[in-house]
């Protein structure tokens, strides 16, 4: 029977191409994200193509949409084999402008949800006493942090840390723990990021904060989504069974660790 994978913030961006390059791979597809209609959307989209797959929308930042989520995996397919904690949001702010608000909405999506992801994949793959899969979406920001990007940053290192926790705590259940860590991709992610910079630089125009970001990497081109979900496909397959506790990088060749 084939293998069955959640992955959440998949209605759109670098998520819908990760579900999209599982379900070539085989995996039948648990979309997962808070925008009902791109959800809908992209679940057509998938059925069109004859992907198997369901849509449960749901808010990663609440422990319960997680456990939820798990649930409606399994009731639908029966079990779960691989969990993409995908679901994050950018912010943009120089660090002395940094508020509570920021703060918060940053770190419960992109670090409680991971956590919380986390969680409701290890215990289903406990009760079936399986070989689990749990894939983190870190950054090149989760190793090195970036001006006007602060608590992204912080809260990327956060995901990496709970990487690292995570895999040393289940590698004992038969669960492995990873991280896959973009750089500089062509998403809506950056076209946010590039507007926000433009209100901070007096010498900006639109465009330029991602020419500045994606300038230096070595391989010549900014990311696309394929190239991030070919790392997730492998971090999901058999083939990387004997790899846990890493934030791997997939960036083109910007940081180096």
């Amino acid at each position: 029977m084939a293998k069955v994978a959640i992955v959440t913030g998949s209605a759109g961006g670098l998520g819908k191409g990760i579900a999209q390059r599982l379900g070539r791979d085989g995996f039948r597809i648990v979309l997962n994200d808070i925008n009902k209609d791109m959800l809908e959307e992209t679940l057509k989209e998938f059925d069109e193509v004859g992907i198997e797959t369901i849509a449960v929308k749901g808010d990663v930042s609440k422990r319960d949409d997680q456990f939820n989520l798990v649930e409606q995996a399994v009731k639908e397919f029966g079990q779960l084999d691989v969990f993409v904690n995908n679901a994050g949001i950018d912010a943009v702010s120089p660090f002395l402008d940094i508020d509570e608000d920021e703060l918060s909405k940053s770190f419960a999506i992109n670090v409680n949800g991971t956590v919380f992801g986390t969680q409701a994949a290890a215990e289903q793959f406990k009760k079936q006493q399986s070989k689990g899969k749990i894939i983190n979406a870190c950054s090149i920001a989760g190793h090195e942090s970036y001006e006007m990007l602060g608590t992204y940053s912080a809260t990327k290192h956060a995901v990496r840390s709970f990487t690292q926790t995570a895999a040393k705590e289940l590698a004992a259940d038969n669960i492995r723990v990873n991280a896959y860590c973009p750089g500089v991709a062509g998403t809506s992610m950056w076209d946010r990021i590039d507007k926000e910079m433009v209100k901070y630089y007096d010498n900006m125009e639109p465009g330029d904060a991602f020419k500045k970001f994606s300038e230096g990497i070595l391989l010549g081109r900014p990311q696309e989504p394929e190239d991030v979900a070919n790392l997730v496909s492998f971090l999901a397959s058999d083939d990387s069974d004997y790899i846990t506790g890493q934030s791997i990088l997939t960036d083109g060749g910007i940081v180096f660790r």
